[in-house]
């Protein structure tokens, strides 16, 4: 469940950001199960299935029950990436704590410098959109002088904390790799809906290699893609 002064600060959000005519029409409404706020108390018990989200939208990330493995999905297809860094698409029954999903029809595009890192990528999306506020769906794709992603093990109550979790993670190495990155910004006035800043799972095209992004390089053929949420549908 939803703690109540989370959900009221929703309501409140989302007047911020009412969903027009034209944004009903194209779909900008990012799709959710749980919240990061849920995932921080901790609670890793799954909410729903996956496919509540997953079914109409095109781009997302999240996890599943327990925080068994990354996921991420590109083109409308949703994949699973545990600790031994390949990933399995998944069937969309799996329960999950976790996801945000959006149709994603990107509406301002534009390269990323060679060498900018993922730390850096926030100024740029800001600018594209024109905002430091809001839920922005974001896509990242090309090639990475330097990519680190990562995965972490399926966890048992009680549940531990995110950051104990983390310190049990397994690292991937994918530099040199063509990959696409997938996720959103949360801004200030979206805090506990999705993780602070920017939260990027990524996916090689091969499908062999992917998680949640740790740090990356671009290398010379990086281009950014944005869309800025116009509502956010949260299930539980």
């Amino acid at each position: 469940m939803i703690r109540p002064i989370l959900a009221a600060f929703i309501a409140v959000s989302l007047l911020v950001f009412p969903q027009s005519a034209a944004a009903a029409a194209d779909d900008s409404t990012v799709h959710q199960i749980g919240t990061y706020d849920y995932l921080v108390q901790p609670d890793f018990t799954g909410l729903a299935q996956a496919d509540k989200v997953t079914e109409d939208t095109t781009l997302g990330l999240g996890t599943f029950a327990n925080l068994d493995g990354e996921l991420v999905m590109v083109g409308g297809v949703a994949y699973r990436v545990p600790t031994t860094g390949i990933p399995e698409r998944i069937t969309g029954k799996e329960l999950t704590p976790f996801i945000q999903a959006i149709k994603f029809k990107p509406t301002k595009s534009g390269p990323i410098p060679p060498g900018t890192q993922c730390s850096q990528l926030i100024p740029a999306i800001n600018e594209l959109v024109g905002t430091d506020q809001g839920i922005i769906a974001v896509r990242v794709r090309g090639t990475f002088t330097k990519l680190e992603t990562r995965s972490v093990p399926k966890q048992t109550q009680p549940w531990p904390s995110l950051s104990t979790v983390i310190s049990q993670q397994t690292q991937f190495t994918l530099d040199g790799n063509t990959a696409v990155l997938v996720g959103f910004r949360q801004g200030s006035d979206f805090l506990g809906v999705g993780q602070p800043g920017l939260h990027l799972h990524g996916l090689t095209p091969s499908k062999n290699a992917g998680g949640h992004v740790l740090s990356c390089t671009a290398g010379s053929d990086v281009q950014l893609s944005v869309q800025r949420a116009s509502s956010v549908d949260i299930k539980n």
